[in-house]
């Protein structure tokens, strides 16, 4: 059995990589008919799948209509996974998170599988959506109660605007309120502490553990 759950998680995340929207839904459903959990599909399969996506990106194999089809066929698995992803047990207040894409990009797949997730695990999550600006962070996290801001980009043109966020909650009298993680390939660790910023994912699925390290938040 657990061959064959390998064997639908890699599917899966062929399936995203191929464009290949049919195959993604028939193997969603396989992955519930074999008992594997819906939620390590999406971050097993589905986000495997668009991390391999990201690197043709960034290798210029893939552009903008492939990643349109590869995000299509993942959000059609999800649409089948996404009734049967388990709550974990949440706390009476569940922490807050404002995550968006930074200005100047408009490539949200990574941070819908983060919100995605994040939304499984209970926290209470804001979508800013893409082209968000440094301000509109500060001030949709100060309005809304936020514990996290949480920004993604997948171009390297617009990471500074990572760094502006942080001067703003300096700014604003405010950087010790907030935790702020950062995410998408042209980021590392080495940018997010020179930035000033509190945690640096890898890829979509470090997204929940790193809230929860953050923010004591839901799952713990």
């Amino acid at each position: 059995m657990a061959d064959r759950h390998s064997e639908v998680l890699q599917g899966l995340a062929d399936a995203v990589v191929q464009m290949d929207e049919v195959r993604a839904v028939e193997l969603a459903h396989e992955a519930l008919a074999a008992g594997l959990d819906a939620y390590a599909a999406i971050t097993e399969g589905l986000s495997r799948g668009m991390d391999v996506v990201s690197q043709k990106y960034d290798n210029e194999e893939y552009f903008i209509p492939e990643i349109l089809c590869c995000s299509d066929a993942m959000y059609a698995a999800i649409e089948v996974l996404k009734p049967h992803l388990k709550p974990e047990a949440t706390a009476a207040v569940p922490a807050k998170v404002v995550i968006g894409v930074i200005e100047g990009d408009t490539h949200d797949i990574g941070k819908n599988i983060v919100r995605i997730m994040l939304d499984t695990a209970g926290f209470e999550v804001r979508d800013l959506g893409r082209d968000v600006s440094a301000t509109r962070f500060v001030e949709e996290a100060q309005s809304f109660g936020a514990d996290l801001i949480a920004i993604s980009t997948l171009m390297s043109t617009t990471r500074e605007g990572m760094r502006r966020v942080v001067q703003r909650l300096d700014e604003a009298g405010v950087r010790d309120r907030f935790k702020v993680m950062i995410g998408g390939p042209p980021t590392s660790g080495a940018f997010c502490r020179e930035i000033g910023a509190d945690a640096w994912g890898a890829s979509a699925s470090d997204g929940v553990r790193l809230a929860r390290s953050l923010t004591g938040g839901e799952g713990q």
